[in-house]
């Protein structure tokens, strides 16, 4: 018997590192996913375990090699954003992988912003709202100025997705999914890094941008692979929509945070849309993909405890409640309201990618995408859109996988990756 074709996914979360398997067909046939436990840095805040990453990055691939029914084809990977690997001339790690939630030096940010220009200004042109560490070229800038002799020894940073790869290829490269997510690296007008990254010398130490389906023939443990050069997790999640439908779309993709994204927005941010947290994130064929974001996931966990509390009820009574017009049970109609409030700031939210675009469909995934409540309202909130939950098997590693389709699957791309539900709104009040 044959072994199945397959390309083998890591999917690197900040929670969850999972190994994915897929066959032709794009059907998930292996996976395992692993938890591992955070070190600290030297000022002792929490940061990613690079050694564990890399030993486990290795043992997973040794694994799946052995497994006599699949017959790896290629290798790509997907991670979080704002995440810089820094590496020396030798190829090894000079500092730790910083944390993007660690706070940044007032005196650094304020050197920063004397020097380039106020911060709605370089927000403006990166399409990056000012998030201190999460606008990983502060990241690169502050080791630069706070721990100088460390910085000399850099010879390459590479965004997480991109050192994933290098374990494996030994290449060092940039990808624009990664460099397009609110780095503040870009100038989203000049198409070209901005002018303070070029003028600190910080270009020198960006490895070359190659496109999204690049890939590098690798040789591993008696093996050749295709191995792709990595994508940043959101660019990845919406590359199956973009494979599988062509009329004008906004991807609601729902969470801890809910991330309104449309690809079909090319239009300069706002002082407006900064202010409102919204971004520009790169997609994987170099346009610009604007989004919105809102931290509803975490606002809704938050009213449903608090709900139950004031009602005396577990929180599990609230997982599946059904859309009704008529609630009358006091502590659903406190749960309706609820949902009327998340749906009002949602609008708001998704409105701001939405406007002037020729957009006519909403696919929401994630969480609220199996909640009858929340898709009832918001299609009566866009009643001029088409309103759907989608859902399918791992979008995010099933985009990397889409990726570099070309260089390992034999059959064209299914036209069957994504179930679809419709919501109509012409029969609901919001």
């Amino acid at each position: 018997m044959q072994p199945t074709p397959v390309i083998a996914v890591f999917d690197v979360g900040k929670t969850n590192k999972k190994l994915f398997l897929f066959d032709e067909s794009y059907n998930i046939v292996f996976e395992r996913s692993a938890r591992f436990n955070e070190i600290v840095d030297e000022d002792g805040f929490a940061c990613e375990n690079l050694d564990t990453l890399k030993k486990s990055v290795f043992d997973a691939l040794n694994e799946v090699s052995r497994l006599e029914q699949f017959e790896v084809k290629a290798v790509n990977f997907s991670a979080y954003g704002a995440s810089f690997v820094y590496l020396d001339k030798d190829g090894n790690t000079v500092v730790p992988l910083y944390n993007y939630l660690k706070p940044y030096p007032e005196d650094i940010k304020k050197k920063f912003y004397d020097t380039y220009g106020d911060e709605a200004d370089i927000a403006f042109k990166t399409a990056s709202p000012a998030l201190e560490s999460l606008n990983s070229g502060l990241q690169l800038y502050r080791i630069k100025y706070q721990k100088p002799e460390l910085f000399k020894r850099i010879e390459y940073g590479l965004h997480l997705p991109q050192y994933l790869s290098y374990l494996l290829t030994g290449k060092t490269f940039s990808d624009m999914t990664s460099i397009g997510c609110h780095t503040a690296l870009w100038d989203f007008e000049k198409n070209d890094y901005h002018d303070w990254v070029k003028q600190e010398g910080l270009d020198k130490i960006l490895a070359p941008i190659a496109p999204a389906d690049e890939r590098i023939p690798s040789y591993f443990n008696g093996r050749w692979y295709q191995a792709g050069i990595g994508l940043h997790d959101s660019s990845a999640a919406l590359i199956p929509y973009l494979a599988s439908f062509h009329e004008p779309f906004i991807l609601l993709s729902t969470g801890t945070w809910s991330i309104s994204l449309n690809p079909f927005n090319q239009s300069p941010l706002t002082p407006e849309e900064l202010a409102n947290d919204c971004l520009n994130y790169i997609q994987y064929k170099g346009k610009p993909v604007k989004a919105s974001r809102l931290f509803s996931g975490h606002e809704y966990d938050q009213g449903i405890k608090q709900i139950a509390e004031e009602f005396g009820h577990d929180v599990i009574k609230y997982r599946n409640i059904p859309y009704d017009i008529n609630v009358s049970e006091p502590d659903v109609v406190a749960y309706y309201k609820l949902m009327h409030d998340l749906i009002d700031k949602q609008k708001i939210s998704t409105g701001y990618v939405l406007k002037d675009t020729p957009v006519k469909r909403i696919f929401v995934d994630g969480g609220f995408s199996k909640n009858s409540v929340f898709m009832h309202l918001l299609a009566a909130a866009f009643p001029q859109l088409e309103v759907y939950a989608a859902s399918m098997a791992q979008a995010t590693a099933m985009g990397t996988a889409l990726a570099i389709h070309n260089c390992w699957n034999t059959k064209p791309i299914p036209h069957d990756l994504i179930n679809l539900k419709y919501y109509s709104g012409s029969n609901y009040a919001v």
